[in-house]
């Protein structure tokens, strides 16, 4: 997508890991946790591997209007760029015996010119939320950009997209995100058991059971299975249980809202 610069789409129902996986991606709760603090104080703070990020993560607001659209991603590519700036000039000087005017002048004159080019891709978080026009204008910019675009959303967002020729013609791809199968989760639940000082025993009908009752109610579900897992650790806190048991997670489950 960076490389050869076309669109993409991925999509599949709430709770599979399409949002997680994007922002992991893009370093995006990294890039958060520093956006908010002057750059001048942040400097050398930030985890070195942001000073080669490249990748914006734009989430779709609820009202949206193409004009606020475009503004809150040229915001957000000027402050990734910001960042990214910023750590890569802390490797090279000690910025504490640079006078700030001259610096400031620096800054400016760098990443208000390069930040367009600095960013490879963007990815549009719940692109389901946006309507005809704002996709046209997010076309648009895709146009007089320089960076790939990937949209993230529910399933049906493909075929709608399908209806409208100028943007699909530009898609190169299309991923659908699919639940967990039970290997995965398997591999998922022992890791989770372990943080609880516990193991599971492909022997012992207790953690067997339990195992199945869980594979059962979440089904793959990714964004459920930790919810769950949330609920077990309290009714085990709140029973003294030493063991995960299918009465246990059943006793869980009873604690969420679980969909058809």
């Amino acid at each position: 997508m960076q490389r050869d610069r076309y669109i993409g789409i991925c999509y599949g129902p709430a709770g599979v890991g399409k949002t997680l996986s994007a922002r992991r991606y893009a370093h995006w709760d990294h890039f958060e946790k520093f956006r908010e603090v002057e750059p001048f104080k942040r400097l050398g703070k930030p985890p070195a591997f942001l000073g080669k990020a490249d990748t914006v993560f734009y989430t779709a607001d609820v009202l949206n209007s193409a004009v606020r659209m475009v503004d809150q991603i040229k915001r957000l590519k000027i402050d990734l760029h910001e960042l990214a700036y910023g750590v890569q000039l802390a490797k090279q000087a000690d910025i504490s015996t640079l006078q700030e005017n001259i610096y400031r002048r620096q800054w400016l004159d760098t990443y208000v010119k390069s930040h367009d080019e600095h960013c490879k891709l963007l990815i549009v978080d719940e692109a389901d939320r946006l309507k005809i026009s704002t996709f046209e204008q997010l076309r648009d910019f895709y146009d007089r950009g320089s960076c790939g675009l990937v949209l993230i959303g529910m399933p049906g967002i493909e075929k709608k997209l399908s209806r409208y020729p100028q943007f699909y013609s530009r898609i190169g791809f299309s991923h659908e995100f699919r639940p967990l199968s039970p290997q995965e989760l398997l591999f998922i639940i022992e890791r989770h058991f372990k943080k609880l000082g516990l193991d599971i025993s492909p022997d012992d009908f207790t953690d067997h059971e339990a195992v199945t009752a869980i594979v059962h109610t979440t089904r793959g579900n990714f964004r459920l299975f930790h919810r769950l897992f949330t609920q077990i650790k309290r009714v085990m806190q709140v029973n003294d249980a030493k063991t995960v048991t299918r009465e246990i997670v059943q006793a869980a489950r009873d604690c969420l809202v679980i969909g058809v």
